[in-house]
């Protein structure tokens, strides 16, 4: 035992000695390799006061390629974000801010933010905190602020600062010092709206101060937001055979290789970025999320998608998404298995439409015709078992049944969405017959 303690204490005090060395390292780094003057004065002020960002910073491409903090954070003195709060700045002529926006990555990586700029994750912050959007202010404002803020003083918006923002993305304000406000920033919301402007956040999947392709490419990058009951995407994935391979020898696999390089053979089973952005095959890398989908299946209705305008909610081709989608899995299956997943997952979709939403909206209007809802459709166990049936179990049974998730599609999906209607059915029957609400 006594033997044990002691090499438990030796291997103690190298690693403190080791995680001193690593600490001095990034505090005396010295950086001159194509980087200007003023960019190595960055660098040098914040290995002091953020030594995990330059620590970061300097494993990432951006530092091989001598792009430092200042080809990112400088900004025009016209921008709404300009300021000069940094002390290394004050009283000269450059203006620099804590947010880097799109339109700072568009100068080097114009296509893939002019593409994810035409995908459906561009609509994550204005979709539900837009006040110009109908939604707004007849569902979304009440759900956040009345009824789970509960309009309680200060805090009416912890619900959205805490919870929605985070994925969807914020309307990001500015206070006096043009710093954002903390009701809209930190946030790696993928549909933010900046003062400048633009709309995405590159960083939700690509995090700083690496902005790691690798990273991006794993299934831990989508599954901060898709997940959960209403739309438990990386579960799914869990539940399928993909996410099974994955999950056994994932660690394995090469996730460095260059944009649209990266095929079977780096990795043996598709991750979320395979099937959906990915190069693979004769398939370009695309941020368009959603150029290879068919249906939209998270309305709550799933039809067929397409628009052009990223607002709306069948943005995308689904038909040549769906061709696109059939390319990625030429590249590991068989035509005749391919065809058979498709049959085989898209009845699941139709069922979901006619058998149970379309059933159970009209029952919903029929009762809103005779004025038997009630105004708060919290408070009115009919209203709440059809948000639950279209945006928790009817979600989970179609997307595990187009993913590859058995038991999402059944047992968590179609199965407890036929509950549903059949409560909903009991609710309905019982308040046409007596003409009242129950209590």
């Amino acid at each position: 035992m006594r033997i044990l303690l002691s090499l438990l204490f030796v291997v103690g005090l190298v690693t403190s000695a080791y995680a001193g060395t690593v600490e001095s390292a990034v505090k005396t780094l010295k950086v001159d390799h194509g980087i200007s003057p003023e960019g190595q004065k960055c660098v040098q002020c914040h290995q002091e006061k953020t030594p995990g960002i330059i620590a970061d910073w300097k494993m990432s491409r951006h530092a091989h390629a001598g792009v430092s903090c200042i080809d990112c954070h400088t900004l025009d003195k016209g921008s709404p974000m300009a300021a000069q709060n940094c002390p290394g700045v004050k009283g000269t002529d450059m203006y620099v801010s804590i947010l880097v926006s799109p339109k700072t990555c568009a100068r080097c990586h114009a296509q893939e933010v002019e593409q994810a700029g035409k995908g459906g994750h561009s609509r994550g912050a204005l979709q539900y905190q837009d006040p110009e959007n109908p939604g707004y202010k007849t569902f979304f404002e009440g759900l956040i602020k009345t009824h789970e803020g509960q309009n309680y003083p200060e805090c009416v918006e912890s619900s959205n600062i805490t919870g929605c923002m985070q994925c969807h993305g914020s309307i990001i304000k500015l206070d006096e010092n043009k710093r954002p406000t903390f009701q809209t920033w930190p946030t790696y919301g993928v549909g933010t709206v900046y003062p400048d402007g633009a709309i995405g956040n590159c960083v939700t999947c690509h995090t700083r101060h690496t902005f790691k392709i690798s990273e991006a490419r794993k299934p831990a990058a989508c599954a901060s937001c898709h997940l959960g009951p209403d739309h438990p995407d990386i579960e799914i994935y869990n539940n399928s055979k993909h996410g099974h391979i994955f999950n056994a020898e994932g660690t394995t696999w090469n996730y460095d290789s260059a944009p649209g390089a990266w095929q079977p053979g780096d990795y043996r089973a598709p991750t979320c970025a395979t099937c959906h952005m990915s190069g693979i095959g004769d398939l370009s890398t695309t941020h368009n999320i959603s150029e290879r989908l068919y249906w939209n299946l998270w309305a709550g209705r799933s039809e067929v998608r397409n628009g052009t305008d990223p607002m709306d909610p069948l943005v995308g081709n689904g038909p040549e998404g769906r061709q696109k989608m059939k390319q990625v899995c030429s590249n590991c299956h068989t035509a005749l298995h391919t065809e058979s997943f498709f049959k085989q997952a898209d009845p699941q979709v139709k069922l979901y439409n006619e058998a149970y939403y379309d059933e159970a909206l009209k029952m919903k209007k029929a009762l809103a015709e005779k004025g038997l809802l009630k105004k708060n459709p919290w408070a009115d166990t009919f209203q709440n078992t059809f948000y639950h049936l279209w945006h928790h179990e009817g979600r989970r049974m179609r997307q595990g049944a187009l993913m590859g998730g058995p038991d999402y599609a059944h047992w968590h999906g179609v199965f407890e969405t036929m509950q549903d209607l059949y409560e909903m059915q009991n609710i309905y029957n019982k308040r046409m017959e007596t003409g009242k609400i129950e209590d």
